[in-house]
């Protein structure tokens, strides 16, 4: 709302009055009362709003009301659990009432005007989507390494539920992001320049080699990959996918027609990893190599 409005609406009425309170309420409770000084430019006869007071009176409120959406997502036993819309302020409409108040005499209270934030996924499409397993890979560990056990289970819960629509691209670096032990991540065996060293997050490239072996067992577009610089013990020689933090990274696109929903799970001394779509997907899948069994990580 511009000044030559404001300027205009004093024309008409002249003089406004000042006196009075505005209640604000969110769910019928209380949660700012303020009056017409807080807005005003404190002008000697004119009054005008002061812009950037609203803003930043709109911004407080806007943090104290704002609810982040949540998705749908399937739980560890298969079921899909409903997703949460999401509310943030609702700037328009919150400052007509602003300005309603201000040029009106006498008292006021309102609610909050609330804009709903939908989800990126719903539980419609979480049903659509888990109709078709497309792609899967095992690998094994041992379980009596409590550190390097440890970065696999977040690794894999920060990839999984993961929906990849067509035509987007998967990132391992960011959708896991920064491995840091504020993050829970503990240090453990990391290969670095063919030697083997001590990091935080040691053991992710098992997840992300897991996760490239699942995608292109599914058919799909791996745009970025790179092998470590030694032979790891989970998979076949080249077949792994060496991933740091601005460094190498793992990276893939959905060039299907339909969304792919990853599934990875860290179970006793196993990964799994599953690409599951529509039913109606047309797809190509690829015949991917596993370690002989008696290679295996002993448990």
């Amino acid at each position: 709302m511009n000044l030559s409005w404001i300027l205009g609406l004093i024309i008409l009425s002249q003089q406004v009055n000042m006196p009075g309170s505005l209640v604000i309420t969110n769910n019928s409770h209380p949660i700012s009362v303020v009056n017409r000084s807080n807005f005003s430019m404190h002008l000697p006869v004119l009054p005008i709003v002061d812009q950037q007071k609203l803003k930043k009176f709109m911004d407080r409120i806007d943090q104290h009301v704002t609810q982040n959406p949540k998705n749908a997502f399937i739980d560890k036993n298969g079921h899909i659990i409903p997703e949460q819309v999401g509310y943030c302020l609702n700037r328009q409409v919150f400052a007509e009432n602003i300005f309603s108040y201000y040029f009106n005499n006498g008292s006021s209270e309102f609610e909050v005007p609330l804009l709903a934030i939908y989800p990126r996924i719903d539980s419609e499409l979480l049903g659509n989507i888990r109709g078709e397993k497309i792609g899967e890979y095992i690998t094994f560990f041992n379980s009596k390494n409590k550190e390097r056990n440890n970065n696999i289970y977040l690794a894999a819960k920060a990839i999984n539920n993961y929906v990849l629509f067509p035509g987007e691209i998967f990132s391992f670096n960011k959708v896991v992001g920064e491995r840091t032990a504020g993050k829970g991540y503990m240090p453990a065996t990391v290969i670095v320049k063919g030697e083997l060293s001590e990091d935080y997050g040691g053991g992710i490239c098992q997840v992300s080699s897991t996760l490239f072996n699942a995608v292109d067992n599914a058919g799909l577009n791996v745009v970025q990959r790179s092998s470590h610089s030694r032979e790891v013990s989970y998979v076949p020689p080249k077949r792994d996918a060496t991933v740091s933090w601005n460094g190498p990274d793992l990276i893939f696109k959905n060039e299907y027609n339909q969304p792919i929903l990853i599934i990875a799970k860290s179970i006793e001394n196993k990964l799994k990893i599953e690409i599951y779509s529509s039913d109606v997907i047309t797809y190509t899948p690829k015949k991917v190599p596993y370690l002989p069994y008696e290679k295996h990580p002993q448990k």
